[in-house]
């Protein structure tokens, strides 16, 4: 009696062959948040095991999933005190107009850069959000940021310490598309032009709105 080769399953199939054409993309998303290869790599083969278990019918969008669930696994790895003790948006920020010769590394870091500031408009207030950026993506001083978002230095200073905490919390807000993608926009354009006015404006204005 002959032998019969196991087949995958089609959904099987089609989960594998997803993650093994997304593979190199989602281990550059972990790459560049964590700037570990070994931390990277054990990010992708948790979001990998992920995969697996969940209900992948019901996925509209597999690599965008993918996708968010690679940055989020890497912030949150970033943020436990096994690694370090600072915020894991932090160096990100700090590196958002560094440029790469490596192919598609930019556009990796675009990609982490978006997901970043969509969490941050997750979990942190306007004014969180606000004091938070200025300061540790654009060094701003505190009396600057406080006469922003009009507040005292103290209260701006206390607003980036809850931000800092409430990053390691996943805490999900409602998140408009649109004002999202200003945000961001706006990061890019400050980060890379050296011009932070717009994003002071788009930042303020959210506040305001609070």
């Amino acid at each position: 009696m002959g032998s019969t080769a196991f087949a995958p399953a089609p959904d099987a199939a089609f989960g594998l062959t997803t993650f093994i054409e997304g593979r190199r993309r989602l281990f550059g998303i972990a790459y560049r948040i964590l700037g570990s290869p070994v931390e990277a790599e054990d990010v992708v083969q948790d979001v990998w095991l992920r995969w697996q278990l969940c209900d992948r019918a019901s996925v509209r969008e597999p690599m965008a999933y993918l996708a968010t669930a690679t940055t989020r696994a890497a912030i949150n790895v970033l943020q436990s005190a096994r690694v370090r003790h600072e915020t894991s948006f932090e160096p990100l920020l700090d590196g958002a107009a560094a440029t790469s010769e490596e192919p598609g590394a930019d556009v990796e870091r675009a990609e982490a850069l978006e997901r970043a500031t969509y969490l941050m408009m997750e979990r942190l207030t306007p004014a969180e959000r606000t004091a938070f950026v200025l300061r540790v993506g654009f060094d701003y001083p505190y009396t600057h940021i406080a006469a922003l978002i009009e507040t005292t230095e103290a209260a701006a200073r206390q607003l980036v310490s809850r931000a800092r905490k409430h990053l390691a919390v996943a805490t999900e807000r409602a998140v408009d598309r649109s004002a999202h993608q200003r945000l961001f926009r706006a990061f890019m354009s400050a980060a890379r032009g050296g011009d932070a006015r717009r994003l002071e404006i788009v930042l303020t204005q959210s506040s305001a709105c609070a």
